[in-house]
């Protein structure tokens, strides 16, 4: 497995690709294959990657990876009542 990476930092470098952009490879083809194994179920997948599922949620939303999480609704679109005096 070592030497795998080995190849796969050597290949990087000799390509130009900085740090940040490597990261961000490795993370998104991680999260892609979890997101694969699990059948798209993201708590199992985060599981398998050791992250909290709010955080691969949000990976997911800052990769353009599925839909972004959505909010709680709360009381939208209802307006509160004034209780009369």
């Amino acid at each position: 497995m070592k030497s795998e990476f080995d190849g796969t930092v050597d290949r990087l470098l000799d390509a130009g690709i900085f740090l940040p952009e490597a990261v961000e490879i490795l993370e998104r083809g991680m999260i892609a294959g979890a997101l694969k194994i699990a059948e798209g179920n993201q708590c199992a997948a985060a599981k398998a990657l050791g992250i909290h599922r709010n955080t691969l949620q949000r990976k997911m939303a800052g990769f353009g990876m599925g839909k972004p999480p959505r909010k709680s609704a709360g009381r939208a679109g209802t307006p509160r009542r004034r209780r009369s005096a």
